[in-house]
């Protein structure tokens, strides 16, 4: 018999970083993988949204770039079969970062295997069962069977995740009669990329970058005079089961590019090819008793480029409050927040994800009318923001208790300049080490000192900023603000208020 905290069933990129801020707090994960080596079939090609910035906060964001295969593209990115071009700002909401899903998680197993978490390969779970103290994990590994006991485990398996299946927690959705096929390739000699960035084929003409529609599907191409390879991107209609583990050939893509525009098209070789279908799908809940689904187990969404941020974010939110429950310090609700928040993250994740559906699956006269309008729509600075925000999922605002909370409350932190006693420093390096801070920005002693019996648990820094919109803010492990105080709220309301949301979420001192 062994003994584990927290057993994570899957060692993808959600199981792995959940491992990693899991040990942050102190926690010993026992990440378990059925397959005996990480699995080199392509998957996402790269990383944006929200994470990027955990990721900084994290200090790790300079060695995720350090790893990228490519320069970081241009920040243009598709939409439902139009793009959010953010290229004419000078701050763009979106970014990406050209780091293939193997590169990523040999990235995250590094961090991990540097702070300790242990990572079993070729050890499947076979069985699961709990009760109020714990959960009985039944593994067979490289030498036989054998049983876990642990506090709690998380499903980071996957789309057809057992762990989801085994706890009864319904997977409701659908699933799109569409193949999506994407590819980096290198052309022959005989194809001309032009300077606009169409292809130049012999027998046929100019393919044009971006999206070519036909009655059988879609084409895709992203290319640039001089670069090494050309990005290609099929869509066709289809009701085919492929199986993920089985890895698309480029004669499969130059089928399908065929089939969509009627012409041959040559390929030399192929530095990525990857297939997948589309799924909106969300578990009706992310919790039962003691065992927790993250990642793929917990939502499919209908768009690339979304999943990855999602499922981290799962991670990240629900490392700190199974940390605090297992240390002993977590108010009885506080495991119940994890449904609560990251569900309604991936409902407006599912929001934008299905109108790409919209967007993209039309094929008349008023579908090209619909990506016409939303294009000029997209024209406009406020409104081309407000999109990137959405799929970067800045804009989700967790609830929170209490009456009439501070705006601020619930939404992901900004990185501050803070000037305190000790130099110049920022909100994102305060979080490195994944503990929450109260930020006093105005000089409060009161708040201080309501802080106080809390100093274990939260580390209180006095600081001055030029973007001062609260007198005091209260910053959980995940980035988001708990709390805050309005500019000059009187004591006899800020310090019991503090007080109330140091309960609410770190427990009774």
């Amino acid at each position: 018999m062994k003994n584990a905290d927290v057993v994570i069933v899957g060692a993808g990129p959600t199981g792995l970083m959940l491992a990693i801020e899991l040990s942050l707090a102190g926690v010993r994960p026992l990440v378990l993988e059925r397959y005996p080596n990480r699995r080199d079939t392509p998957k996402a090609g790269g990383l944006g949204g929200q994470i990027l910035e955990l990721l900084r906060y994290r200090g790790l964001l300079e060695r995720f770039q350090a790893a990228c295969t490519g320069p970081v593209p241009a920040p243009r990115f598709p939409f439902g079969g139009v793009h959010l071009d953010f290229t004419r700002l000078a701050d763009p909401p979106l970014h990406a970062l050209p780091l293939p899903q193997q590169q990523l998680e040999r990235l995250l197993d590094e961090r991990a295997d540097e702070l300790g978490a242990a990572v079993r390969r070729g050890h499947e779970v076979t069985g699961v069962n709990q009760d109020d103290a714990g959960v009985m994990v039944e593994v067979r590994g490289p030498d036989g069977p054998y049983r876990v006991n642990a506090r709690y485990l998380v499903g980071c398996d996957g789309a057809r995740s057992r762990i989801r299946d085994w706890t009864g927690i319904g997977f409701p959705g659908v699933t799109y009669p569409e193949v999506n096929r994407l590819a980096q390739v290198t052309l022959p000699g005989s194809v001309t990329v032009l300077d606009n960035g169409d292809l130049d084929v012999p027998g046929f003409g100019a393919i044009r970058a971006g999206f070519t529609r036909t009655d059988q599907g879609l084409l895709g191409v992203g290319s640039s005079p001089g670069a090494p390879s050309v990005s290609l991107y099929t869509i066709e209609d289809e009701t085919t089961e492929y199986d993920d583990d089985v890895p698309m050939t480029l004669t499969e893509l130059q089928d399908s590019i065929r089939r969509v525009l009627g012409a041959h098209l040559p390929l030399a070789g192929s530095t990525r090819l990857s297939r997948f279908t589309f799924k909106a799908r969300q578990a009706e809940r992310y919790r039962d008793g003691r065992i927790l689904l993250a990642g793929d187990a917990a939502h499919l969404f209908p768009a690339t480029g979304v999943a990855l941020n999602a499922g981290l974010l799962d991670a990240v939110n629900l490392a700190w409050k199974l940390a605090a429950d297992l240390h002993g310090r977590a108010p009885a609700s506080l495991l119940d927040t994890y449904h609560a928040e990251r569900h309604l993250a991936g409902a407006r994740t599912m929001l934008h994800t299905r109108a790409q559906v919209a967007l993209r699956r039309g094929h008349d006269a008023a579908a090209e009318a619909l990506r016409e309008v939303f294009s000029e729509l997209l024209a406009d600075e406020q409104p081309l923001r407000r999109m990137g925000a959405m799929v970067v999922g800045a804009d989700i605002r967790y609830p929170m208790p209490g009456t009439n909370p501070h705006p601020l409350a619930g939404t992901f932190a900004p990185d501050l300049t803070l000037h305190t006693d000790q130099g110049i420093t920022g909100v994102a390096e305060l979080l490195h080490p994944a503990r929450p801070i109260l930020l006093d920005l105005a000089g409060r002693p009161d708040l201080r000192k309501a802080a106080r019996a809390w100093g274990q648990r939260v580390d209180v820094h006095t600081a001055k900023t030029g973007r001062r919109s609260a007198d005091a803010l209260l910053i959980r492990p995940d980035a988001h603000i708990a709390w805050a105080a309005t500019i000059d709220e009187p004591a006899d309301t800020a310090a019991p208020a503090l007080r109330e949301a140091l309960s609410n979420w770190f427990g009774t001192p």
